[in-house]
C-alpha cells in the first residue's frame, strides 16, 4: 500500500512533510535521527507536523543524508543552525560535494526554482533554508551502524543515482531509507532514477534486494508498505530494464545527446504532467542519464 500524508508510520518512526517531499524521524533512546532532509519548500509543514504530533526537534541528535542533491538536502540548515548540536551525516562524496561553491548556488537557486512551481515561494521568504560554508559533519560509508540506543541504522553504499548516493536500513523494523537509488514511487509505478550511472543504479538495486522490507521509506511521494514494500525493489529493477532501453531507442534514433534529452523530457511529461521536478531541471537529468548511455553503447 502506499502512503503519501504525513504522520506515523509505526512505533518511532515518523514521515514528515508533504507527497512531493518528506523526511523521516526515527526515535532511539538516546535520541533520534531525521533520514532525509527533503525540498526546502516543506520546512513550515515539517514544524507544524512536528506540533500536531507532539514532536520535540530539540531530541533530534542527527540527519542523515542519503545523497547531495538538492530536493533532498532542503530543512538540514535551518535545523542545524537551530540546534548546532545536531550531527549531519553523510557519505565522502556527499561532503565533497558539498563543500563546493558551485554545488551549493545550484541546490539554493533549484530549491527556489520547485518552491515557485509548486506554489509555495512565499514559504521560502522568511526561512534561512540556504546552505552555506557553515554546515559540515561526519562521513559514514558501507558497513557502517548508526546506533540511537535500542535502534540501529546500517548503512549501506548504493551508487548510480548519484555518485555519493547511500542507504540506511532498520533491520528491526525491516524499513528501507534507499532514498531515489531505490526508485521513486510516482503514481502506482516507480521510476528509475538512475541519473549518473544506470549500470550501478541496477547494481545498486540487486545490492537491497535481499533485504527484507516492510517499510520502504521513499524521500518523494512517500513510503510503501506491506506486499507492495516487500516487491518494490523487483518494481524499480523491472522499470529500470524498461527505462534503460526506451532511452537507448530514443539515443540511436535522434544521433545526439541533446536532441535525445530534449524528446525524453517531452515524453515523460507527456505521461507525469504533475512531476514536481520542473522540465526545465529534468531535462538535465536526462542529458546527463543519456550521456552515460551513449558512452555505454560506444564501449
Amino acid at each position: 500500500m502506499r502512503h503519501r500524508t504525513a504522520g506515523k508510520i509505526t512505533d518511532h518512526l515518523w514521515y514528515l512533510g508533504r507527497e512531493e517531499s518528506g523526511v523521516y524521524l526515527l526515535e532511539g533512546k538516546d535520541g533520534s535521527i531525521m533520514i532525509n532532509g527533503g525540498l526546502a519548500h516543506i520546512l513550515p509543514d515539517v514544524r507544524k507536523q512536528m506540533k500536531e504530533f507532539a514532536i520535540d526537534p530539540a531530541k533530534i541528535a542527527k540527519i542523515l543524508i542519503l545523497h547531495s542533491h538538492f530536493d533532498h538536502i532542503g530543512v538540514i540548515p535551518w535545523f542545524k543552525r537551530s540546534w548546532p548540536a545536531i550531527e549531519i551525516c553523510g557519505s565522502a562524496e556527499t561532503w565533497r560535494i558539498l563543500q563546493m561553491q558551485k554545488a551549493i548556488d545550484i541546490a539554493n537557486q533549484f530549491s527556489k526554482i520547485v518552491a515557485d512551481k509548486m506554489g509555495l515561494g512565499a514559504a521560502l521568504q522568511d526561512v534561512d533554508f540556504a546552505w552555506r560554508d557553515d554546515i559540515q559533519g561526519k562521513t559514514v560509508g558501507e558497513g557502517d551502524r548508526i546506533d540511537l540506543g535500542g535502534t540501529a541504522l546500517n548503512v549501506l553504499f548504493t551508487p548510480g543515482h548519484t555518485n555519493c548516493s547511500i542507504t540506511a536500513y532498520e533491520p528491526d523494523r525491516k524499513a528501507l531509507f534507499a532514498s531515489d537509488g531505490g526508485g521513486i514511487p510516482y503514481r502506482d509505478g516507480s521510476f528509475a532514477s538512475a541519473n549518473t550511472n544506470f549500470t550501478q543504479y541496477m547494481e545498486s538495486l540487486e545490492k537491497m534486494k535481499p533485504l527484507a522490507v516492510d517499510y520502504l521509506c521513499a524521500d518523494h511521494y512517500g513510503y510503501v508498505t506491506g506486499e507492495d514494500a516487500r516487491g518494490f525493489i523487483d518494481l524499480t529493477l523491472r522499470e529500470g530494464k524498461k527505462l534503460r532501453a526506451m532511452m537507448e531507442g530514443i539515443l540511436k534514433e535522434k544521433g545526439n545527446v541533446d536532441e535525445a534529452a530534449k524528446a525524453m523530457n517531452v515524453l515523460f511529461y507527456q505521461e507525469c504532467p504533475d512531476y514536481f521536478i520542473s522540465a526545465d531541471i529534468l531535462e538535465g537529468v536526462f542529458r546527463q542519464m543519456m550521456k552515460f548511455l551513449e558512452k555505454n553503447l560506444q564501449s
